[in-house]
């Protein structure tokens, strides 16, 4: 197994760059609960503040130790830029180390020990998921802290990430269907919507593939809140902070001016969106020429009825009727809109995506085929324009 790192481009403001595959927990029954107004978390008091306030239960690092068998490399389930994550199981009631397969299942983050950032996004992720509860959060479980060691211990997610299903080409992960990322979709709008809410006013700053986990319902849940930020008080528009995130999800007005605000998680959602649609990488290099760049390929044929179908993956094809595809991909446009005051709110985007659920019966299927090949006919005299999806999978921009 490799290390246990991402790459991070280093400025003054660490970036993400490209998306971490990261695997975290959860048995789906977490129930809904709000938070009193003067719950919210604020900007962090003291470590010990924040620790006593939490509300979570301290493991003892040789527990977990133990229940990850010995941080063995086949119990890692994923890995990013605060470390690696390794499944364990505990004594549901003592916290004790279980034997594997027994006790409560969850999903360990293991910090790496390479300096201050990883300790502030630790201690971040236990100030806001220690008291923030949404069903469609992962649930953090708990805390190790003692001496050097600082680990997480979550429910486990059984599905993975959404990234692994979208772009893993493998027996295990096979391509969801289009009424599976539209449910995906729909729960991590509601996770996202519920932080920006009143309740918990939360600015996510790194909404991405990797970081929405799957139960074994496939309900989504937002996970990893280490750059989780404060919204803004007082009257104020923005939050002004250093520029982090990740490279290709970071909303534009952001990454130029270090203002934050919550359109900038909703541009965020619009690049995760367009993902879900296209099966494709938000940054992807092994792409041909002009393709490297998700949006910038796809915003030409999404603002065109005619052609809208050239970017869907072809994995779903005949899975959506035309009026399904054209509101998914308006709304995507509406997130990526380069002004942030021209995108939705995400209570908004919660609605529009609402009227998608399971909208798209199998007796479209044929009505969906028939007017693709129609528009594909009337196309033929401009096959450098566009040309069917089956035979192009992937067009170039004319």
């Amino acid at each position: 197994m490799g290390s246990c790192f991402s790459a991070r481009i280093k400025a003054e403001s660490p970036l993400h760059a490209g998306a971490n595959s990261r695997y975290v927990s959860s048995d789906g029954r977490d129930s809904s609960s709000r938070l009193s107004s003067a719950s919210v978390p604020q900007t962090p008091r003291s470590e010990s503040e924040i620790l006593e306030s939490s509300n979570l239960r301290s493991f003892g690092f040789n527990d977990l130790k133990t229940a990850t068998r010995n941080f063995r490399p086949d119990s890692v389930l994923g890995e990013g830029g605060f470390g690696c994550v390794f499944k364990g199981w505990v004594d549901q009631h003592s916290c004790k180390a279980a034997k594997p397969g027994t006790g409560l299942v969850i999903a360990v983050k293991r910090l790496n020990q390479e300096g201050l950032q990883g300790h502030k996004e630790w201690l971040t992720e236990i100030n806001y998921l220690g008291q923030l509860h949404h069903p469609n959060l992962v649930k953090l479980v708990g805390y190790c802290l003692e001496d050097e060691q600082r680990l997480l211990v979550y429910e486990f997610m059984p599905r993975g990430s959404l990234e692994n299903h979208l772009f893993r080409r493998s027996s295990y992960f096979q391509p969801p269907s289009w009424n599976l990322r539209m449910k995906v979709a729909y729960g991590a709008a509601k996770g996202l919507a519920y932080l920006h809410s009143p309740e918990a006013k939360v600015i996510y700053r790194d909404f991405k593939s990797s970081n929405i986990l799957l139960d074994s319902n496939y309900n989504a849940k937002l996970s990893d809140f280490g750059l989780a930020k404060d919204g803004p008080m007082d009257g104020k528009s923005h939050v002004s902070t250093r520029v982090m995130g990740t490279y290709g999800y970071a909303a534009p007005e952001y990454m130029v001016t270090g203002h934050l605000t919550a359109k900038s998680d909703v541009y965020s959602f619009g690049v995760v969106l367009l993902e879900m649609l296209t099966g494709r990488r938000v940054i992807d290099k092994n792409r041909p020429p002009g393709e490297h760049n998700l949006i910038e390929w796809a915003k030409p044929y999404l603002a065109s009825k005619r052609r809208i179908f050239q970017v869907i993956d072809a994995r779903i094809e005949g899975q959506y009727s035309l009026g399904g595809a054209i509101k998914a991909a308006n709304l995507a446009v509406k997130c990526l809109a380069t002004e942030p005051k021209y995108r939705p709110n995400m209570d908004e985007v919660v609605k529009a995506l609402e009227q998608l659920q399971d909208s798209d019966s199998g007796s479209v299927k044929h009505e969906v085929v028939r007017k693709h090949h129609k528009t594909c006919s009337n196309d033929a005299s401009n096959r450098k324009a566009a040309s069917c999806p089956r035979r192009s999978p992937s067009p170039m921009v004319a």
